[in-house]
């Protein structure tokens, strides 16, 4: 980190060689008290998560493996908006640090299309702790491919064309989610600026739901985060789902 320093609120960086999950680490300081800005960097994890309980596997020391304590003033409703902020700072660093510009595939996933093929760089997990009618703390993880990446994928180094420094790229996305953090008031330039980043919005899509399959154009995301998809059907709000570009806009 250059100085030494991490920008912000998020001043309190924790550093461990290998651990099961950064953020099942951070959901227990959380439930502990701690404050919020804490954040847990590893080279290593054991039993990382990501979405619908997949695991998330790299080498290690392949890839940028960090979480963040986040305690906005959100009800739970908007819980949402903490990864949208987060993936937008995550868009933002990659752009600073390495020179690459990369959307956005609805939820969480930084992406790259290459020779119309959509390439996953990164994802971002959020998980909440909600008690009563408040949201007490957020904890959002990203795992972002540095070095290596799984079939299917791609690294920052061979998007850069060079080595890309892993304390700098953590810098850099604290530093653009300290400035994007999640309010109530940012509500609607958080979600604009996710639209425009958005690789989703205008194709046309498949979305494999739990029992059942959909197919349509995915048109809008709206204020709860949710994918809105124009099918032969009528439009559908879809609020959890895996999502599939099956081609570009014509």
């Amino acid at each position: 980190m250059p100085g030494g320093e991490e920008p912000g609120r998020f001043a309190d960086v924790r550093r461990v060689d290998e651990t099961g999950s950064t953020n099942a680490d951070l959901l227990l300081l959380a439930r502990s008290g701690a404050s919020e800005g804490v954040v847990v960097v590893t080279g290593h994890q054991r039993s990382g998560r990501g979405r619908r309980g997949r695991t998330w596997l790299a080498p290690p020391g392949s890839a940028l493996l960090a979480s963040v304590l986040l305690r906005p003033a959100l009800g739970p409703e908007a819980a949402h908006l903490v990864t949208v902020a987060a993936a937008l700072a995550a868009v933002d660093a990659c752009h600073e640090v390495a020179g690459v510009d990369l959307g956005l595939k609805w939820p969480n996933d930084l992406v790259v299309d290459i020779d119309g093929a959509t390439s996953k760089l990164a994802g971002l997990l959020a998980e909440s702790l909600v008690e009563g009618d408040r949201l007490a703390a957020v904890v959002v993880g990203m795992g972002c491919n540095l070095t290596t990446a799984p079939p299917g994928a791609v690294c920052l180094d061979d998007l850069a064309g060079r080595a890309v420094d892993r304390d700098e790229l953590l810098a850099s996305w604290l530093a653009h989610l300290d400035r994007r953090y999640p309010s109530p008031s940012r509500v609607g330039d958080l979600l604009d600026d996710y639209r425009r980043r958005s690789t989703t919005l205008g194709r046309t899509v498949r979305v494999e739901l739990t029992g059942e399959t959909i197919e349509g154009r995915a048109i809008d995301v709206t204020e709860a985060g949710h994918l809105m998809v124009e099918t032969a059907a009528g439009r559908r709000e879809v609020t959890a789902g895996d999502v599939v570009h099956l081609r570009p806009d014509p």
